[in-house]
């Protein structure tokens, strides 16, 4: 078991003192540029300076005659007269009048005379990629009184309409982050609360809430009005979710997974059994065949759609990867936007290390020991970079360059272990929630080069049975 959760009685016991209004501005540190400096090699143009002879202008005979030939002794002032002669007439006749043996067909090119218009034009059209500024400092704080300590738990996520949701205690707050307003979603009452997991479906405007109280419910944020309750799929609190289009995915501290078809009465579909301890952490990959699920078990699993529908009848689905190799709760995991095999796992403070996995074969590609409590992943959407958030004994946000893993940036300022990230729609800021109660934005990773409009899906399929939702 990951050390650090803390029980649910403390947090209601703390939920007596004195409020404290939630996501207001907790002040912001001072800018504080980072030390970079950046050195650019000016290309160089080569020229070449090798020349191939032409054998066809070449004379033999009259190489290997000049070479054969003894050279006569310059004090020899006494050379007949018909020998100078003879000598004159065969050089004549052999060279005809040449005094080069080897030769070129072409002239040699003249070097490109290359003017300092020229080179700034050049260095004009191919411009050294400049090392991107990472700010060191968040660029936003806001108050997250009575947020839950608890590492297995899920409470913060960043919907597709920029609206970001953040459980604290036993109410979600929504804020918008283009207006900067706070509205309340729900407040559970104690017998089902704290709320342990929120998650955005796909269109960003109906949210879901995993209970302590084992159920599921479904909301509508542009009504504020709660379409339906899951129940019966799990025996203890739900800590983690997943959308996979209409099917939104739970796990549960009895270790079960189960796939939940909102659209229809009997919404519970497939059931995973494999976790022997409760399940904290779940993605669903981006083509939405596979999906990753780490336990506090220290097992990390990927399950197959393909295997899935090819025994409907079992109710209960074997796993296509049973992979053991951390030593601690995982919690962390990531999808790679631009490898759709490759899948980013973070383990609990025994084990600190981050793992690079094939889900295809379930090959380890790579193993990173942080020297801390990996507590989530982000991947980069515009870059090959991943950010890990960590606990004792920094509580920082490291970002790695992949697959090289070097560290590109350290990001401090939570006084305690960073347990929750989100990232922005657009992929730019992301969202770090800690123990310390506070909601920190980071302009990590930066503006894409090249932003293409990406064109609207439509998701409200999901939800049309619920005919008043508008």
């Amino acid at each position: 078991m990951d050390a650090g959760s803390r029980s649910i009685s403390s947090v209601k016991s703390r939920a007596a003192a004195a409020p404290r209004p939630p996501l207001q501005e907790a002040g912001s540190r001072p800018y504080m540029p980072p030390l970079s400096s950046g050195s650019r090699n000016p290309s160089a143009k080569c020229y070449g300076d090798r020349f191939i002879p032409d054998r066809s202008a070449m004379d033999m005979d009259m190489a290997h005659y000049l070479l054969t030939e003894p050279k006569k002794d310059k004090e020899n002032a006494a050379a007949s007269p018909s020998k100078e002669a003879y000598r004159r007439l065969l050089a004549e006749k052999l060279l005809n009048n040449r005094t080069r043996i080897l030769a070129f067909r072409n002239k040699p090119p003249e070097p490109e005379n290359v003017t300092g218009a020229d080179a700034a034009s050049s260095h004009h059209a191919k411009p050294a990629k400049q090392r991107r500024h990472i700010p060191q400092s968040a660029e936003r704080t806001l108050d997250a009184p009575e947020l839950v300590d608890d590492y297995y738990l899920n409470l913060l996520d960043w919907g597709s309409n920029n609206v970001l949701s953040i459980a604290l205690g036993d109410t979600v707050y929504l804020w918008d982050a283009s207006s900067g307003s706070t509205s309340e979603l729900v407040t559970v009452d104690e017998d089902s609360g704290p709320i342990t997991s929120v998650s955005w479906a796909p269109d960003g405007r109906h949210i879901a809430v995993g209970l302590n109280s084992s159920d599921v419910q479904l909301w509508d944020t542009s009504s504020n009005r709660l379409l339906r309750t899951l129940r019966g799929m799990h025996e203890a609190r739900v800590g983690s979710l997943a959308w996979n289009n209409s099917i939104l995915t739970t796990g549960s501290m009895d270790g079960k997974i189960v796939n939940n078809d909102v659209r229809i009465r009997n919404h519970v579909v497939q059931t995973y059994e494999g976790h022997s301890q409760e399940v904290c952490g779940l993605k669903w990959s981006g083509s939405g065949q596979q999906l990753a699920s780490g336990g506090n078990d220290n097992l990390l699993h990927i399950w197959d759609v393909s295997m899935a529908s090819s025994m409907p009848s079992a109710g209960r689905n074997q796993w296509l990867h049973r992979l053991d190799d951390h030593m601690a709760a995982v919690k962390a995991l990531a999808w790679c936007p631009f490898q759709s095999n490759l899948l980013a796992t973070g383990g609990g403070g025994s084990d600190r290390c981050i793992k690079f996995w094939n889900t295809h074969t379930g090959a380890c590609l790579n193993s990173v020991d942080t020297g801390s409590q990996v507590c989530a992943l982000l991947w980069n959407k515009n870059e090959r970079e991943l950010l890990s958030s960590h606990g004792f004994t920094h509580n920082q946000l490291t970002l790695w360059k992949y697959p090289s893993m070097v560290k590109m940036a350290e990001l401090t300022g939570h006084t305690s272990r960073v347990l929750f990230m989100a990232q922005s729609p657009d992929g730019c800021t992301v969202a770090s929630a800690a123990a310390d109660e506070t909601l920190r934005f980071w302009n990590v990773f930066g503006a894409p080069e090249a932003p293409k409009p990406a064109a609207k899906a439509s998701h409200t399929g999901m939800f049309n049975s619920f005919n008043h939702i508008r």
